[in-house]
């Protein structure tokens, strides 16, 4: 579908500026950008103007600021990129409408201020998994339940990316070799996942499960499965919602009040990964390259972002100095009473 008749199909702007943001999508979806995000932004943008009086539906910097009020509750970064969003258009309109509005992008968020990942324990991972079995069965999700807790287990054990679990199918796992293939992932690299032995006993009876009660396990059918569009994977804001009800019920919340991000299971799982090396008492940079090549990472450096300096990780890190080279630091008590 060409890519003006794609956003005429799909999106209906009710404001002022909505032929304006028609034409721009047409021209760069022609232009074969993806801009699925961008789409988001402007249709909020659009529904925001379109709640005002018809007189006052133009953009300004009133408008603007009021707009940008409500993105309050995301992140520093998704506010940045949305208004820079904003920006761009703003640009294009500036073609044929010179005197028109253009936010001044030195107002913007900072780009550096990033967000202190939330750490699941083994604890709160198993509490999660007795949550997502007690979630309702809407009609189009039969095993809801049964697919959020395998969303929890495949992201906490493997870390993978959201986008990963949600493009998994039957086909990927291997339950003879107990490996799981990720596919075309970011940098259209693919990567084999050995699986614990628990994990593969997991998918296994998941999909056993489903045999039982008669849904589809070709192979092309995606793990994080539901009935809409015709049986189709969760989409990412699906998920996140499952998993916002199961952090509900466990009263897991952030420093700051908020509900932990899907990514934070990433973090968890490299941090957790670590905190296992440690207690195996192997030497751990020698193992670091492993977990770059599990997370799908080039080299150990992009790993570095996920390897925090947790309580559990700092006592385990402080024994095994002591042990190897406590003998040679001398408390200062000691010290001082040997001068007297």
């Amino acid at each position: 579908m060409e890519g003006g008749a794609l956003v005429k199909k799909t999106l209906a702007f009710l404001s002022e500026l909505g032929p304006v943001i028609t034409r721009y999508l047409e021209l760069n979806l022609a232009l074969g950008k993806r801009y699925k995000h961008e789409i988001t932004t402007l249709r909020s943008l659009d529904r925001f103007l379109s709640r005002r009086p018809r007189a006052s539906q133009d953009l300004t910097a009133e408008t603007f600021h009021d707009w940008c009020r409500e993105q309050s509750l995301l992140t520093p970064r998704v506010r940045r990129n949305r208004m820079f969003m904003i920006h761009r258009f703003c640009r294009y309109r500036r073609r044929t409408v010179p005197d028109c509005f253009v936010p001044d992008s030195i107002l913007f968020p900072s780009p550096s201020q990033p967000i202190a990942p939330y750490i699941f324990s083994e604890a709160e991972v198993a509490q999660l998994m007795r949550a997502a079995l007690a979630l309702d069965r809407p009609s189009f999700s039969p095993l809801r339940p049964e697919v959020v807790r395998l969303a929890i287990v495949l992201l906490y054990t493997t870390g993978l990316r959201v986008g990963e679990l949600l493009r998994l199918q039957v086909a990927d796992f291997d339950p003879s070799e107990k490996t799981l293939m990720v596919r075309n992932s970011k940098f259209h690299k693919s990567r084999l996942l050995p699986l614990r032995e628990d994990v593969a006993h997991e998918l296994e009876a998941h999909l056993l499960l489903r045999r039982k009660k008669g849904l589809l396990t070709i192979p092309t059918t995606p793990f994080i499965w539901n009935l809409r569009r015709g049986g189709r994977a969760y989409s990412a804001w699906g998920l996140q919602c499952s998993l916002w009800a199961t952090f509900d019920a466990c009263n897991i919340r952030t420093r700051s009040g908020r509900r932990p991000r899907v990514h934070d299971f990433r973090h968890s799982c490299a941090v957790n990964v670590l905190i296992r090396l440690y207690r195996s008492d192997v030497d751990v940079s020698t193992k670091l390259p492993f977990l770059a090549a599990f997370l799908g990472h080039v080299s150990i450096i992009s790993s570095y972002r996920y390897l925090h300096f947790v309580e559990p990780l700092r006592a385990l890190a402080s024994k095994r100095f002591d042990k190897s080279y406590g003998g040679l630091v001398v408390p200062l008590a000691r010290r001082e009473a040997g001068r007297e």
